[in-house]
């Protein structure tokens, strides 16, 4: 899908790549591209070296997942912490948070999800006839 710049859409669903909601530095908007209604969904791009600065919320808990590149997290108690591909981070809504790229020469890339109010639970269902790959 990369590079053609299209959500795909159908009934109950829409698909993108990454790549095709923004080019260079700066926020992609995956909840609006993609039409996520029930959470807050976001990527940032991150350029070599870059501080992204600190901030908080009112209300809503996040959750930065680190796709690509190394950054730091930085929290209002003077704690940094290094995470890689493939790190994970929650972080209350009152709580102070930045993040900086520690690469001088690669971009990192860092999903980010805010909600409030709970989780839902275990509410999956298989499909009227479809076997449980479960055994």
């Amino acid at each position: 899908m990369t590079g053609d710049s299209t959500v795909v859409e159908g009934k109950g669903y829409s698909v993108a790549h990454l790549g095709d909601l923004g080019e260079g530095p700066g926020f992609r908007k995956i909840r609006r591209q993609l039409g996520v209604e029930a959470f807050g969904v976001n990527a940032i791009v991150l350029p070599p070296s870059y501080d992204a600065g600190r901030h908080f919320h009112d209300e809503q808990q996040e959750l930065y997942f680190v796709h690509s590149g190394r950054v730091a997290i930085r929290f209002g108690d003077d704690t940094s912490h290094e995470l890689g591909p493939g790190g994970l981070a929650r972080v209350d809504a009152a709580t102070v948070r930045g993040l900086r790229n520690l690469s001088d020469s690669e971009d990192a890339v860092i999903v980010i999800v805010g909600a409030k109010d709970g989780y839902v639970g275990r509410d999956g269902r298989l499909p009227e006839g479809e076997p449980d790959p479960r055994g």
